[in-house]
């Protein structure tokens, strides 16, 4: 059964870019995308994936208020932050939510980076 991934981002263009780079792997499936918090709660509760994929700065809720919404009504579900600021104060926040990685947007082989999280999160989940 495939590892199914919801993705949570304003842009279009990233969503895009997510849905291309998990397309061709037949492990994964993309399962839904939303481009605000309030969406993704929605789309969380109907789909259940097993990995939500989030931007942090979002119209509306940011991805770590989204995260804390998560934990509270699923907290089993694995989350990887995928944002364009990746220092070390947001990993550090993004790990007291819940979040089990965080992934910078850009740089060298962001795409492989991305990939490899989700299903090194999805081991772990499977192992906990």
């Amino acid at each position: 059964m495939p590892i199914r991934i919801l993705v949570v981002d304003d842009s279009e263009a990233i969503r895009q870019a997510v849905r291309a780079c998990i397309e061709g792997h037949a492990e994964l499936d993309l399962c839904g995308a939303a481009e605000n918090g309030g969406v993704a709660l929605d789309m969380v509760r109907k789909l259940n994936p097993d990995i939500v994929v989030l931007d942090l700065m979002m119209p509306g809720m940011n991805g770590l208020e989204v995260a804390r919404e998560i934990v509270a009504s699923a907290p089993s579900m694995r989350m990887i932050m995928f944002t364009s600021d990746a220092g070390e104060g947001l990993i550090k926040a993004a790990q007291e939510v819940g979040i089990s990685r965080v992934i910078a947007k850009s740089g060298d082989g962001v795409a492989n980076q991305l990939l490899a999280a989700i299903k090194r999160v999805f081991r772990e989940r499977d192992a906990a």
